[in-house]
């Protein structure tokens, strides 16, 4: 049985563009790996996978995407989400998410 569910720690970043900030944690490299050998062949577009989130007390639903880049996946997050847990730009957190592909 694939396994679906994980509890990991990382960093909050920003990556800025124009119009926004978009504030996101990098899947760890080894739980990136392990998630793309069980579910890579059911990725959606830009490479992402539906996922439901845990950080404190807030759940969302929400998808992981693949970064070539950096090998990992990158959870976005969402304002609403930083404002109620009181989340900033290099915070690290820890947070809980399953995959529902």
């Amino acid at each position: 049985m694939k396994k679906s569910n994980y509890r990991v720690g990382a960093k909050v970043w920003i990556y800025p563009s124009e119009t926004a900030q978009w504030h996101f944690v990098n899947v760890p490299k080894k739980e990136s790996i392990e998630i793309t050998k069980n579910f890579g062949g059911v990725l959606r577009g830009w490479g992402s996978l539906p996922v439901s989130v845990t950080i404190g007390k807030t759940t969302w639903i929400t998808s992981i995407f693949s970064d070539k880049r950096s090998g990992c996946y990158l959870l976005p997050i969402k304002s609403k989400v930083r404002e109620k847990e009181g989340i900033l730009v290099d915070d690290n957190i820890v947070f809980t998410f399953k995959i529902f592909p």
